[in-house]
């Protein structure tokens, strides 16, 4: 069973040298990259992957790309901000030695904020889609949130071991990811949806967020950072509901990707 990994990347210097050595034991290391003014590609090559450059169409679009250009139709798909952990290392080896009668597997993910694991708030066990036989399989053209769907009949079973998360650097960042990447993405996607709200909702959405992610959610057992995931929870769930209502009002059309 040969397994590329692929990842895609853009201005990742600080990520993808770990993330590259935490796949070293595929039969192929792909990275798509959409013109990185950084040393992403430089890097990448430098340890043995095969590098494409494609502009940027949007993340479900250029994971699919990644997908369809790999040399194998077995697929791990990675994120520059994620890492093989050893353990699951172990377990995609044995199912690429061994082969498989399945055709994807769901893997946990185990998210590291403020310096720890977090494994509460609703970050874990996070479960993805990222190991999968391409000719059963597709990413979902979605704006946000993206993710593999299998074809009708696919057997998927779930891997036991974890990848390793570290999307958020501090708390600056995290500002930034949710006012510039995730509400904005958010707001288009519920908009292109037809999903309307309201005043009354937005006032709503940000306590019932924190709510629903430091109680029910129990992120009070993750310490101070699940306090701030929760609050952050708040942020990101108020700011979509204001700006699909700014959208909504203005009778605006979702900017392309």
């Amino acid at each position: 069973m040969k397994i590329s990994a692929v990842l895609i990347t853009h201005n990742e210097e600080k990520n993808i040298a770990d993330a590259i050595k935490s796949v070293d034991w595929a039969d192929e290391v792909l990275v798509v990259d959409s013109e990185s003014t950084d040393r992403t590609r430089e890097i990448a090559a430098n340890l043995g992957a095969r590098i494409i450059t494609r502009s940027w169409p949007g993340f479900a679009a250029q994971k699919q790309f990644a997908v369809d250009s790999a040399d194998n139709d077995w697929v791990l798909s990675l994120d520059a901000d994620e890492r093989v952990s050893p353990e699951l290392r172990e377990e995609l080896l044995n199912l690429k030695n061994n082969g498989t009668a399945d055709n994807g597997y769901r893997v946990p993910r185990l998210s590291f904020y403020m310096g720890r694991p977090i494994r509460h708030s609703g970050w874990y066990p996070d479960r993805q889609l990222r190991l999968f036989d391409r000719t059963k399989a597709r990413w979902k053209d979605v704006r946000i949130h993206e993710s593999v769907k299998m074809a009708e009949g696919s057997k998927v079973r779930d891997l036991k071991r974890d990848i390793f998360h570290y999307s958020v650097e501090d708390a600056a960042h995290h500002h930034r990811m949710i006012g510039e990447r995730y509400a904005p993405l958010a707001a288009e996607q519920m908009f292109l949806e037809k999903r309307l709200t309201s005043p009354l909702k937005i006032a709503a959405a940000g306590p019932a967020a924190f709510i629903r992610t430091y109680f029910l959610k129990l992120g009070f057992l993750d310490g101070l950072p699940g306090f701030v995931i929760a609050t952050f929870a708040a942020h990101h769930a108020f700011l979509k509901n204001l700006l699909l209502w700014e959208m909504q009002a203005g009778g605006d059309t979702p900017p392309p990707e």
